[in-house]
């Protein structure tokens, strides 16, 4: 399943993760990838177009993840974008409330190309599609 996959946001403060975020992404086959190092940063970029995947760290420096995964699912013509929130915490309460606010998946950091591999396809293979 390497060919595919459309556009990606990748949604992380750290620069460093970003870049492997992006990396292991672009392996899975994923053609374009948009960076945003903030809630606010990631709204905007969601304003101009719609990616095929959200990947969205918790912790951001301004709006919290759950905040933009709400936003996400708030608005019509995102409403259908998987959000595959990634996350250091491992609480069963942060992933109930990442459910809460629509996340299509959790992740938790650190993890594996295999593990978000696995993800991304589970993901993916349950938005709707578009068709309909």
């Amino acid at each position: 399943m390497a060919q595919q996959q459309g556009t990606v946001l990748v949604v992380e403060d750290s620069p460093m993760f970003r870049r492997m975020l992006s990396d292991m992404l672009q392996a899975l086959g994923f053609t374009t990838i948009q960076e945003a190092s903030s809630g606010q940063a990631a709204l905007e970029r969601l304003q101009q177009q719609s990616p095929d995947l959200v990947c969205l760290d918790l912790t951001l420096p301004d709006i919290s993840g759950y905040e933009v995964c709400e936003h996400i699912r708030a608005t019509e013509s995102l409403r259908d974008v998987p959000v595959l929130m990634i996350s250091a915490r491992t609480q069963t309460m942060d992933r109930a409330q990442a459910e809460e606010a629509g996340a299509s998946g959790y992740l938790i950091k650190p993890f594996t190309p295999e593990e978000l591999r696995q993800q991304v396809e589970r993901v993916m293979a349950a938005r709707p599609r578009k068709e309909a």
